[in-house]
């Protein structure tokens, strides 16, 4: 598979799931090709959760060893992570569905976006894509399509399952493989608010958008009926807005969801093309095949 097709398919079956609607979707402004000749062939490549100049490296002397073809990351580096405030666009669906009113949700969205946009301007964004240019290491990241394949997945999940307790959602998590691998390195599934025996009611999942939405949607998501959040991560701030309110939290986990989100369109990669990728894992990642 050429690396452009490779790209094309990313955002392809990211946009199939996308709260959107596929139609609305036509890129992801956190997902890019950051370097690499768009004829290259791809069969081996490095998959990660995190791309920075160590992995980079790393890649290199993999290259010098036993061949390498691709760097893919799902966190956004380069370009791609200084327009990661652009993506959120697609939680004012996630809040509309939820029962919010649609200009309620914009406005609210709209501050936060802002927020996020300032934070980035500071940030030093291309040094991992710089250090694949150096080196002229093809290097692609991944992040709305995979973290929609892991919200669309659990949102499906938690539907047929029907959880009725927070301990049902935990459990209901720990019979997924890379949330299993996260409990191994102290990393799993967790409730920070509430407790096991509570009724987990109406479900909000946030695994999707870029980042964290507005705290202040919180408040607005309990009158409509939520009383049950889970996240991948929780800032502080957000974390003290939702403390005194009687919603339960759980954090299924930053890595493991991400690195489900990554083999769920790999696998759909792998069994559209009909090719089998020599995947070597890295910076938190562990490929599971569910094909």
């Amino acid at each position: 598979m050429k690396l452009s097709d490779f790209y094309k398919n990313i955002v392809r079956f990211g946009a199939e799931i996308d709260p959107r609607g596929k139609s609305a979707v036509t890129e992801f402004q956190d997902t890019a090709i950051l370097h690499g000749n768009p004829d290259t062939p791809v069969n081996k490549l490095m998959v990660g959760i995190d791309i920075e100049i160590g992995e980079i490296m790393l890649a290199e002397r993999l290259r010098e060893r036993e061949g390498l073809d691709l760097v893919l990351s799902h966190h956004p580096e380069g370009k791609a992570y200084a327009s990661l405030y652009k993506v959120m666009d697609l939680q004012v669906n996630l809040l509309v569905k939820a029962g919010l009113p649609k200009k309620l949700a914009r406005e609210m969205l709209m501050e936060r976006q802002h927020e996020v946009e300032r934070r980035l301007m500071s940030a030093n964004h291309t040094r991992s894509s710089d250090a694949a240019k150096i080196l002229d290491i093809p290097f692609i990241c991944a992040h709305t399509p995979a973290d929609n394949h892991v919200s669309h997945y659990l949102g499906r999940l938690f539907k047929e399952k029907k959880p009725k307790k927070v301990s049902d959602v935990i459990d209901i998590l720990m019979e997924i493989p890379e949330y299993k691998l996260a409990c191994e390195v102290n990393a799993g599934p967790k409730i920070i608010i509430g407790s096991p025996n509570r009724k987990t009611g109406e479900i909000f999942m946030e695994m999707t958008g870029g980042t964290e939405g507005s705290s202040k949607a919180y408040d607005k998501l309990y009158k409509k009926g939520t009383r049950t959040l889970i996240g991948m991560h929780l800032s502080e701030d957000h974390f003290k807005k939702i403390r005194d309110m009687n919603l339960n939290v759980v954090i299924a986990g930053h890595i493991s969801s991400d690195t489900l989100g990554l083999n769920l369109l790999l696998d759909k990669i792998e069994k559209s093309s009909g090719e089998k990728f020599n995947v070597i894992n890295c910076a938190g990642f562990n490929r599971i095949k569910r094909i």
